[in-house]
């Protein structure tokens, strides 16, 4: 490859049908899969590994050193999966000692002005809509959609198919399958359309909507409620998911939501 207006460090592995538009820089320890695009002004720094098809925009800066005062010069890699679109502006770092990559999965958009922090993994087919701002260790399962200018606390963690409304302030782990919403954040009911563009049956929605009115709805606090799923619903997928994602919360799940439309524990 040879566009005279770009700089591209001799020891950068990309392959030969990658473009590079001019004003782009790439930097050594960088892996860039076949039929990728890096647009005009965009820096790859050190230990990115870029995907196949990926199309990066202008003003994107991948694999910078974290914004971590820990960061003692470790290294560490960013990792972007097949045909993910990343658009102007987006920032993501590279990882630390905690997981020593920050990992971006295939089939993602992050919209304009995204940031990605140190050590998050962000599954596959997710969309981060414009502004959204991950703080580090963030972890986002499979098909996940964050509203504009949502603000993610670090260590915090978004199960698969979740939907959080744009605007919002994540502070607390946000089980799979839901929509959530308002201020402070709070349950706004099972992701039902999503679900079923993703070609999810009306027999495991129904148990997933079961699952979160016993969760949230039913009175009983967090224990008493999971033990009551596992014992009146049968396993399933779906109902082992939400189960093993509360259980396993470090920084508890998100409120709950009363009739009377305020949050309730």
């Amino acid at each position: 490859m040879n566009q005279p207006l770009a700089y591209i460090h001799p020891d950068a592995r990309i392959a030969q049908n990658v473009v590079v538009e001019p004003f782009a820089t790439i930097a050594q320890d960088v892996e860039i899969g076949e039929g990728t695009w890096i647009g005009p002004n965009a820096t790859i720094m050190s230990g990115a590994r870029i995907g196949k098809n990926v199309k990066i925009f202008p003003g994107a800066v991948i694999s910078a050193i974290p914004q971590d005062l820990k960061f003692a010069g470790e290294k560490t890699t960013v990792h972007i999966g097949d045909n993910t679109v990343i658009r102007e502006c987006v920032t993501i770092n590279r990882g630390t000692v905690d997981r020593m990559k920050t990992v971006v999965g295939s089939n993602c958009l992050l919209q304009a002005y995204v940031h990605i922090a140190h050590d998050c993994v962000v599954g596959d087919n997710c969309i981060l809509s414009n502004t959204t701002q991950l703080a580090g260790h963030v972890v986002i399962g499979d098909w996940a959609i964050l509203g504009g200018t949502s603000a993610v606390h670090q260590f915090v963690h978004i199960g698969q198919h979740a939907f959080i409304g744009g605007g919002s302030l994540v502070r607390k782990d946000v089980p799979p399958f839901i929509k959530v919403g308002r201020e402070p954040l709070t349950y706004a009911g099972v992701n039902s359309v999503g679900l079923r563009r993703r070609g999810f049956s009306e027999e495991a929605i129904l148990q997933i909507q079961q699952c979160f009115r016993l969760l949230f709805m039913s009175g009983l606090n967090t224990s008493d409620a999971l033990d009551k799923i596992e014992l009146e619903l049968l396993p399933s997928p779906e109902r082992d998911e939400v189960v093993n994602f509360v259980r396993n919360s470090s920084r508890g799940i998100i409120k709950g939501y009363s009739r009377n439309g305020n949050s309730a524990d």
